[in-house]
C-alpha cells in the first residue's frame, strides 16, 4: 500500500468539530480529526502519523489525563451502529472498538484515573452509556435527557472523581453519579431557576462546572449542590455566543465565541481583560502544559497558538474549508503547488506543509488553475465566467478576461510559449485567447460540446488540444486551424483527460467508472479497464515517462496504475471525501490530492520494481 505521507490540515468536517484540537499532555503533540482519521501532529518537527480504523468520519476526539489513550467516535448512516475506537497513544494502535450508539456519537469523556469512557450519542440516539476501560465492555446506559427537555449535546467529565460526570443541551444540563455495585448511572438535573439556555461548551476545575451558553453568557455550577451558584457577564454578553471554554490555573477564563474573538476573562463578572480576533467561529481552546501558550482552532480550518503573556495570535496551520476543485504544479519543481476553492486560490510549500500564498475572491468559486510555463502568472477559472490572471509571489492580480463564458468558466489550460489560453466553460464552449503584454484577445469559438467543458489538455506542440465534456464526448481540436480533428463518444459524463507523454494515445475517465485508452490518430477505442468498484473517477494524472498514472474519485481512494499491464499496482487509502482532482509531482517525489471535504493529502511516490 502507497504510503500517506502528510497532511496539510484540517479538513472541512474537522472544522465544525466542537474541542476538535486538543493539546496532549505530554506537550509535545497536538490531535485533530480529519475526516476518517485521526492525526497526530509533533509540534516541533510538524511530523504526522494517521489513525486508521473509522469507516466514516470523525465526530469527535478525547484524549486521557495520563496522555497514554485516545478515544474517537464516529458518524455513521441513521440507523447503523457507529463505532468508539480506544487506541493506544504510544504505540498508535486500536485498543477496543465499542459499538452501541446509532447514528453519531456526540460527545466522549475520560474519567480523571482512565476507569472509565463515558460516550454520548447523536440527536437519534440520545443515550449516555459507562464503558469500563480495562474490561472494554459497557458497564451500564441511561436516556441523556429527560422527555420534557431538549437534546443533550455537551459532555465532560469531572476532574477528580471517576464516577461523575455531567451532560448539556438544549434546556438540560445533568450531573450523573455512576453505581458500580448496581451498574447504574443516576441523574440530577441542575436548577438554572428563570434561565432557560442552550449549552454550547463545558469547562470545568476541581470545584465547579462552567458552561457557555448560545446566549452569549457562562453559568457557574456547583456539582455538590447541584445549583447554579452565579451566571455572567449581565449586560455585554459575548457576541453570537460563547463556543469555547478553557479554564486556567490562575482562575481566570479564556473564552472563544461565535463572532471569532478570543478573549481572556478575570472575576465573576467575566470582565474581558485582553481579547485577539480570529478567522471564523472559535471551535477548540486546548492548553499546552499549564497554560503559558494555549491553541485555537476555528470552523474556517485554521488552528493558532496564543502565548499567554502577550496574548497575540499566530496561524500555524490552516486549509481550505470548503471543497478543492483543483490542484497543479508548476513546471519543473515539486516545492511548490496551488490549489483552488471557493473564495480563494492557496499556493502552498510542499517540504513544510506551509501556506505560502492566499489569493482571495469573495463569494466566487475558482473552477481550475495553471502555472504558465514561464511562471510569471497562475491563471485561474472562475464560476462568475472571468478568467483571472494573479501573480505568484504576491497574489496581485495582473489581468482579468470578462464575460468569458455565459454560465463560468470550467477548466483552463495555457500553451508552452504563455501565448494562448484555452478555455472550457458551463455552456459546452471551447474558448482560445491570444495573450500579449497588455491584450487579451479572443481568437477563435469551438462549439461542439452540448455541456460543461470538465477537462483540457495541451499538446507539447501547442497545436491540438483534447477537451473532455460532461456530455460524454471527448474532441482532439486543432488549434492552429481551429477544426475538430477526432470525437471520442462513450455512455459517461468524462471527468479527466490525459494525453500519454509520447502523444498518439489518450486516457479518459468519469461517470462510468472505467478508464478508456484511445487513439489520437483517429479516436478508435484501444483499451477498457474497469477503474473503480464504486462511484465517479474525478482526477487522473500520468508519469513523465508514460510508465504509470493515478486515479482518484468517489471511492476516496488514490490508485496506482501500470500503464501496459493495465493492473493496480498500489492503492492509498486516506481520504474521506470523494477525491476531486490528484497529481504527481515533477520529479516523481509525491503524489498530492485533494478532495471535496477540503483535504489536502501528500503521499510518498511508490518506487514500483
Amino acid at each position: 500500500v502507497e504510503e500517506q505521507d502528510e497532511t496539510f490540515a484540517e479538513s472541512c468536517p474537522i472544522c465544525h468539530i466542537l474541542s476538535g484540537l486538543i493539546c496532549h499532555p505530554d506537550q509535545e503533540h497536538i490531535l485533530y480529526p480529519l475526516g476518517c482519521t485521526v492525526v497526530i501532529q509533533g509540534m516541533a518537527s510538524g511530523k504526522q502519523s494517521f489513525l486508521h480504523g473509522h469507516t466514516n468520519n470523525v465526530s469527535c476526539v478525547v484524549v486521557s489525563k495520563s496522555g497514554m489513550l485516545v478515544a474517537s467516535g464516529q458518524v455513521t448512516f441513521m440507523g447503523f451502529k457507529a463505532d468508539i475506537i480506544l487506541w493506544d497513544f504510544k504505540k498508535e494502535e486500536l485498543l477496543a472498538r465499542l459499538s452501541l450508539h446509532k447514528g453519531r456519537i456526540e460527545g466522549l469523556a475520560f474519567s480523571p484515573n482512565d476507569l472509565y469512557l463515558v460516550s454520548l450519542g447523536g440527536q437519534d440516539d440520545g443515550s449516555v452509556v459507562v464503558w469500563s476501560i480495562p474490561k472494554k465492555e459497557a458497564v451500564c446506559g441511561s436516556p441523556a435527557s429527560a422527555r420534557s427537555a431538549g437534546n443533550a449535546t455537551v459532555l465532560t467529565a469531572s476532574r477528580c472523581r471517576d464516577e461523575m460526570f455531567v451532560t448539556a443541551g438544549n434546556g438540560t444540563i445533568r450531573v450523573w453519579e455512576l453505581d458500580l455495585k448496581n451498574r447504574k448511572i443516576r441523574p440530577t438535573e441542575c436548577q438554572t431557576g428563570q434561565l432557560k439556555r442552550v449549552i454550547t461548551c463545558m469547562a470545568d476545575d476541581d470545584s465547579y462546572f462552567y458552561v457557555g451558553t448560545s446566549s452569549g453568557d457562562i453559568l457557574k455550577i456547583n456539582p455538590s449542590s447541584k445549583l447554579m451558584s452565579d451566571y455572567g457577564p449581565q449586560k455585554e454578553k459575548f457576541s453570537m455566543g460563547v463556543t469555547a471554554l478553557l479554564l486556567l490555573k490562575t482562575g481566570d477564563i479564556i473564552v472563544g465565541t461565535g463572532g471569532g474573538i478570543v478573549a481572556l476573562c478575570k472575576g465573576s463578572n467575566y470582565k474581558v481583560m485582553k481579547k485577539i480576533q480570529v478567522q471564523g467561529i472559535v471551535t477548540s481552546l486546548t492548553r499546552r502544559g499549564q497554560g503559558h501558550q494555549f491553541f485555537v482552532g476555528t470552523n474556517e480550518s485554521q488552528i493558532y497558538r496564543v502565548n499567554y503573556t502577550e496574548f497575540k495570535e499566530e496561524l500555524i496551520a490552516t486549509c481550505h474549508n470548503e471543497a478543492i476543485h483543483d490542484i497543479v504544479f508548476p513546471l519543473g519543481t515539486s516545492d511548490l503547488f496551488a490549489t483552488c476553492s471557493k473564495n480563494d486560490i492557496r499556493v502552498w510549500h510542499t517540504p513544510e506543509n506551509r501556506e505560502l500564498l492566499r489569493i482571495v475572491i469573495p463569494n466566487m468559486t475558482c473552477r481550475a488553475i495553471e502555472f504558465m510555463s514561464d511562471g510569471r502568472s497562475i491563471i485561474s477559472a472562475w464560476n462568475d465566467g472571468k478568467i483571472r490572471a494573479f501573480m505568484p509571489e504576491t497574489g496581485r492580480l495582473m489581468y482579468v478576461i470578462d464575460h468569458a463564458h455565459s454560465l463560468g468558466v470550467t477548466a483552463i489550460a495555457a500553451t508552452s510559449n504563455c501565448r494562448r489560453i484555452v478555455s472550457g466553460g458551463g455552456e459546452g464552449q471551447v474558448r482560445v485567447w491570444e495573450i500579449g503584454e497588455r491584450t487579451r484577445k479572443l481568437e477563435e469559438v469551438l462549439k461542439e460540446h452540448i455541456s460543461a467543458v470538465s477537462c483540457i489538455k495541451i499538446k507539447k506542440n501547442d497545436q491540438e488540444c483534447v477537451t473532455a465534456s460532461l456530455d460524454g464526448t471527448c474532441i482532439i481540436w486543432d488549434i492552429v486551424r481551429f477544426i475538430r480533428n477526432q470525437m471520442i463518444l462513450a455512455n459517461t459524463l468524462f471527468q479527466c483527460v490525459c494525453y500519454h507523454p509520447e502523444e498518439y494515445q489518450i486516457i479518459t475517465s468519469g461517470t462510468d467508472r472505467r478508464i478508456g485508452y484511445w487513439e489520437v490518430f483517429d479516436g478508435s477505442a484501444i483499451r477498457e479497464l474497469e477503474g473503480s468498484a464504486s462511484g465517479s473517477i474525478n482526477g487522473m494524472d500520468i508519469t513523465s515517462d508514460g510508465a504509470h498514472f493515478v486515479t482518484g474519485g468517489d471511492d476516496h481512494l488514490v490508485k496506482m496504475w501500470d500503464y501496459n499491464d493495465g493492473e493496480v499496482t498500489h492503492v492509498g487509502v486516506g481520504h474521506s471525501g470523494s477525491i476531486t482532482r490528484l497529481k504527481i509531482c515533477p520529479g516523481n517525489k509525491y503524489i498530492v490530492s485533494v478532495s471535496a471535504d477540503g483535504a489536502i493529502l501528500r503521499w510518498k511516490y511508490p518506487h514500483c520494481r
